[in-house]
């Protein structure tokens, strides 16, 4: 019976931890491949330019890398996936950097997340 109930403690504590790294590890990244001689002094991203290097954070949440041949951004924020979409909302919080989920009818209180995605 000991047995049984430790195989069971460390099964939960594998899959706990395996979900935080799933969680910690999983954004949303993209690349844009600059013209040939056309990224000069920079990268552009949503009609906003960037200088060459490392960008911590541009306006729209992103992580990005600039280089004369491509723009490699990757997410700063998760996407709520799992919420009550009939009566709920995502909006972007630009300040934080993330999702928040309101409800539709009053958007001064947020609504339970089960789940986001990268």
């Amino acid at each position: 019976m000991g047995s049984v109930f430790l195989l069971q403690k460390s099964l939960l504590a594998f899959l706990v931890a395996m979900g935080i790294i799933v969680t910690l590890g999983d954004a949303y990244c993209f690349s844009k491949l600059n013209k040939p001689g056309k990224a000069i002094k920079g990268c552009t991203l949503n009609g906003k330019q960037y200088p060459f290097g490392e960008i911590a954070r541009t306006e729209n949440c992103f992580r990005c890398t600039c280089s004369p041949e491509e723009m490699r951004c990757c997410s700063l924020f998760h996407t709520p996936i799992g919420f009550d979409k009939d009566n709920c909302e995502v909006v972007l919080n630009k300040e934080r950097c993330d999702y928040d989920v309101v409800q539709k009818s009053d958007p001064s209180k947020e609504c339970v997340v089960y789940s986001r995605v990268g």
